[in-house]
């Protein structure tokens, strides 16, 4: 009894193994690819609040072998364009709310929205300007081209029938307008800045300028979605020195993350856990947790980000480490050929294999059938010698069957039954000799 090599049971298993095989090369054509070391973000002037929250972003993803590239831009607008452009290198873009209404693509995605972005407004003190009407004829910093300051502000303005037929706008970033204002260079202001920076702290303690309190400011929150009222209580800059020195309303759109929608889902969630280990750069008009948050969107939630907020990260990304974490959410699809094939394969291959085992010696049956009948229904005594061959023959065939000894059983009641017959051909060549003799 020859004992089973490694190379026996491969001949039997290979099926399975390359069934399994093809299974996984197709399901692997699903698995998404591993997200990219090297990722672009659009973000805004150097200094300025965008920037200065990129670079720390970069610093937060660093920890995660993602390595971000901080492009300066001059804000909101230009980002836009840069992200629609396939062929720019920019990846994801920090917006400012209701600049999406500029573009028509439908390729882009929201992650959601990330802190309030107030809109200051300053004016020289010896105006006298209630609304945002009253600034008709004056000369105004708007923003710099390309920035979302410039889009949101031109657009308060043209509610108010301030335009630049009536008007004087000049583009100007966040440090000039400041200096321009205060030099008395200009007649208003205004700056979307999220950070209380030492601008504007500037402008709030100079004495001859003060802030826009936006009085009709659920009006325009009823025209502008992406806009929010936010209240400045009495003193809520300075208590000592009562910074304002009335409750003021301000507006607010909010800083949005934005993305195409072939954007690495993973990376989605390690730009969402930055946005909440970050929280507000300001931290005045947010409640604690507030943001991130799915709502005041210029364009549809992506579907990773969605799973965020609903679940959080991924249980996988709480417990390993990101890269650890990505391979394994990556590969379970590969569970599904696993178990869709391995199930059937273990019921089916085992009574294959019993099958195919017993057939080595069960085949041979065919051939001591036919000989049987021959020698029931044919004339055994002329024949004797022929038969007697034959079966020896088969014995000489069984003898070689090389099975494990699970099966030895069935390979001697085989050698029995060629025994038998060979007894029946040896009694009656017993009975040819006794006849001769008589």
């Amino acid at each position: 009894m020859k004992k089973r090599t490694f190379k026996d049971y491969l001949k039997y298993f290979t099926p399975a193994i390359l069934i399994t095989l093809v299974g996984f090369l197709v399901a692997y054509q699903f698995v998404q690819p591993a997200p990219p070391r090297h990722i672009t973000i659009a973000t805004g002037q150097p200094g300025g609040g965008y920037y200065k929250l990129g670079q720390e972003y970069n610093r937060i993803l660093a920890r995660d072998k993602i390595f971000l590239t901080v492009k300066k831009t001059n804000g909101s607008v230009e980002n836009l364009q840069l992200l629609s452009d396939k062929n720019s290198g920019v990846d994801v873009i920090f917006m400012q709310g209701g600049v999406g209404t500029m573009t028509s693509s439908k390729d882009m995605v929201s992650l959601g929205s990330i802190y309030y972005e107030p809109l200051w407004v300053f004016y020289r003190a010896n105006l006298s300007i209630r609304h945002l009407t009253d600034m008709r004829g004056m000369k105004i910093a708007v923003g710099l081209e390309g920035s979302g300051t410039k889009a949101l502000s031109l657009k308060l303005l043209a509610f108010n029938g301030v335009t630049p037929e009536n008007s004087r706008f000049l583009q100007l970033g966040l440090v000039e307008s400041v200096e321009k204002l205060m030099a008395g260079g200009i007649d208003a202001a205004f700056i979307v800045v999220a950070t209380r920076e030492k601008n504007i702290t500037k402008l709030l303690y100079a004495p001859d300028v003060k802030m826009l309190s936006f009085r009709r400011g659920e009006a325009y929150t009823q025209r502008l979605h992406y806009l929010s009222l936010l209240k400045v209580p009495e003193g809520a800059f300075d208590f000592a020195n009562n910074i304002p020195k009335e409750d003021l309303y301000l507006l607010a759109p909010t800083a949005q993350l934005v993305t195409r929608k072939d954007f690495h889902p993973a990376l989605i969630d390690l730009l969402l856990n930055a946005a909440e280990e970050m929280g507000s750069p300001i931290k005045v008009f947010e409640k604690p947790g507030e943001f991130p948050a799915p709502r005041n969107l210029d364009f549809p939630l992506s579907d990773a980000a969605a799973q965020f907020y609903k679940h959080g990260s991924p249980f996988l990304q709480q417990h390993f480490p990101f890269w650890v974490a990505n391979f394994l959410i990556r590969m379970k699809i590969l569970l599904l050929p696993l178990l869709g094939l391995l199930f059937p394969l273990i019921k089916f291959f085992p009574p294959f294999y019993k099958w195919r085992m017993r057939s080595r010696i069960f085949r041979w049956y065919d051939t001591l059938m036919e000989i049987d009948y021959e020698m029931l229904h044919g004339d055994i005594i002329e024949r004797n010698d022929e038969f007697m061959s034959r079966l020896n023959e088969v014995e000489q065939q069984v003898s070689e069957i090389s099975v494990p000894r699970g099966y030895s059983r069935e390979l001697y009641d085989m050698r029995i039954h060629i025994e038998m017959l060979r007894r029946k051909l040896i009694e009656a060549g017993a009975g040819i000799s006794e006849n001769r003799r008589k």
